[in-house]
């Protein structure tokens, strides 16, 4: 009888655990199999309000989470057993403390009595990323620990967070109730004992708001027109690192025409491919001509960070600056050359709509048009016209976006083609990336999580190194229903290592690239999946346009030569150097 009232107390803490998570905004759950966080797992399937996804690998699930909550902007809870289970996390948690994405880890764990004393899959658990997740240690379930404690807990450290929480949850055995009711049904039939324990939550119980709710943070400071005055007088240049879909980034477009500012763009702005932008800039800053005429910038007005390019990081710190101003949506410190600034915490919408003056020195970058066209056409030529690779397959792409796509693109080679030479177009997609730790592992299962939350169609852009980091999670592509395709650049190797300056090509061969001969044909067989080989821009169209008209995932393995994207950087750096 005892055992089976600890089975139902396990349980009840599992359900007011999901149920407040689910009025503080949590939309989905990620789980992986496991026994110590069964009354977690049993919560989350009797929970209604919430939809769960299961996964096999807790690395990949929990990139699958940070895609849903990117894409949701709304907090996602993981639920994993104890053990390296949730070591398997980490990777995930890193990304999104690094890039302000709410993710709320519930891990299962051992009772005190058996951590560290040779019991089965137990490890410390508290504290085990660090500082990159808030730290909640739960005790056991225990009636004398007041149920309405257990909500303002979960309450104060998750309201209003923008960055991973760890919730850890000591489970004693056993595990499995007799039944599984819902948290309304467990109520009505509660024992005398449960009901005194549970009577602090009637009032809770009777709505479905957050039992403690926390008023929202005190309005930004905004500069006022005086101050804006003084900044819009001389020449100045807008700056527009990484942004998310929802913050309004076509604002800065409004803003940039007030002003009469040059706009340039990093390829995570949400802006790399919109015709009223300066989308070269790397490219611009190789020119010795522009980058004079950029030189004469005085002021700065810089939205979010972390730039992919570096020679705009390197143009951001040489300039001596009379103003550098910086709109961020909280307390980061996005800046690695640590220059003076004044930083302005707030919206970007708030923050373009103020009334903003036109700057005394209205136009003057407008050479900078006539040059961005001129490496446009540049790249058309020697890219679109030239011999097959992977430019020219992300160029394509890119061209085939429109407003209501979404684009993940991986990391390493992937974004800084992107970020290069993406051509300019009349529509904008919906740019994804994991850019806070810049992993390669991970990316398949970020992509999926954004696809399934949006339901719209996706393209996936990934390199050979990446795909096989995260194969396991070609898996959860049975859970899109909407056109998503997966375009594996396979190059055979690591190689962005080709442009980087590793001593000899002995050591670049047998340390960095890694050649590997595989291909991924049978991988997309083995999970199910379409897929095409491709190795010229024809068979990429045909296969490409094929694969969109499906309501399901696809995969499309293009073949490029190891040295082909190399050498092509390297000749159009050469012919921009001397435009």
């Amino acid at each position: 009888m005892q055992s089976q009232a600890s089975a139902d107390l396990n349980l009840l803490w599992g359900q007011l655990i999901l149920e407040e998570l689910s009025r503080l905004g949590v939309q989905h759950v990620c789980m992986a199999p496991g026994s110590r966080s069964t009354p977690l797992t049993l919560a989350a399937a009797a929970q209604t309000a919430i939809k769960t996804h299961v996964h096999f690998d807790e690395r990949g699930l929990a990139f699958m989470a940070l895609g849903l909550a990117k894409a949701s902007g709304a907090p996602v809870a993981i639920i994993t057993t104890s053990g390296t289970a949730v070591a398997n996390l980490y990777p995930a948690i890193i990304e999104a403390w690094l890039t302000h994405v709410p993710l709320i880890v519930l891990s299962g764990d051992r009772p005190n009595e058996l951590i560290d004393c040779g019991a089965n899959q137990a490890i410390i658990q508290p504290a085990i990323f660090a500082n990159y997740a808030t730290q909640v240690n739960l005790p056991t379930p225990d009636i004398n620990f007041p149920a309405n404690g257990l909500l303002t807990t979960l309450d104060q450290a998750i309201s209003q967070t923008s960055q991973p929480v760890h919730i850890n949850c000591m489970y004693r055995e056993p595990f499995y109730p007799d039944e599984v009711n819902s948290l309304s049904d467990r109520v009505k039939n509660a024992g005398v004992t449960l009901q005194k324990y549970l009577q602090p939550l009637a009032h809770w119980l009777g709505h479905k708001r957050p039992f403690s709710q926390y008023a929202p943070r005190q309005g930004a400071q905004l500069p006022t027109q005086d101050s804006m005055l003084r900044f819009a007088h001389g020449k100045g240049v807008i700056v527009v690192g990484t942004l998310a879909p929802e913050d309004k980034p076509e604002l800065i477009i409004s803003l940039a025409q007030k002003l009469a500012w040059p706009i340039v763009v990093d390829a995570q702005s949400q802006l790399r491919q919109h015709p009223a932008v300066l989308g070269y800039v790397d490219q611009l800053l190789l020119s010795p001509k522009t980058s004079k005429i950029l030189q004469q910038a005085e002021r700065v007005l810089v939205f979010g960070g972390r730039f992919i390019s570096k020679r705009l990081i390197q143009f951001l710190a040489s300039q001596m600056w009379q103003s550098y101003w910086q709109v961020l949506p909280d307390a980061s410190r996005l800046d690695p050359n640590h220059q003076s600034k004044q930083i302005w915490q707030t919206r970007i919408d708030d923050f373009c709509q103020l009334n903003w003056p036109r700057s005394s020195s209205a136009n003057w970058g407008l050479e900078l048009v006539k040059h961005n066209d001129a490496i446009a056409d540049m790249l058309s030529q020697h890219i679109d016209q030239t011999s097959f690779g992977e430019a020219q397959a992300i160029r394509w792409i890119t061209q085939q976006q429109g407003s209501n796509n979404a684009l993940f693109i991986g990391n390493s080679l992937p974004i800084r083609l992107y970020d290069m030479y993406a051509p300019i177009t009349a529509e904008t997609p919906s740019i994804y990336t994991n850019r806070g730790a810049s992993g390669i592992d991970g990316l398949i299962a970020t992509s999926v999580g954004i696809a399934v939350n949006k339901q719209q169609p996706t393209t996936m852009i990934i390199g050979d190194i990446s795909c096989l980091h995260d194969l396991n999670s070609l898996a959860l592509l049975k859970q899109v229903t909407t056109p998503y395709v997966m375009i594996i650049l396979n190059n055979d190797g690591g190689n962005i290592f080709n442009i980087l300056p590793v001593p000899t090509e002995q050591l670049r061969n047998d340390y960095y690239r890694l050649s590997h001969g595989l291909e991924f044909g049978y991988g997309a067989a083995m999970f199910g999946l379409a897929y095409r080989q491709v190795d010229d821009l024809t068979s990429l169209a045909e296969a490409y346009n094929e694969a969109m008209e499906f309501q399901c995932a696809s995969v499309i393995e293009v073949n490029v030569s190891p040295n082909q994207a190399s050498d092509q950087i390297a000749q159009i750096s050469q012919w921009i150097k001397q435009y």
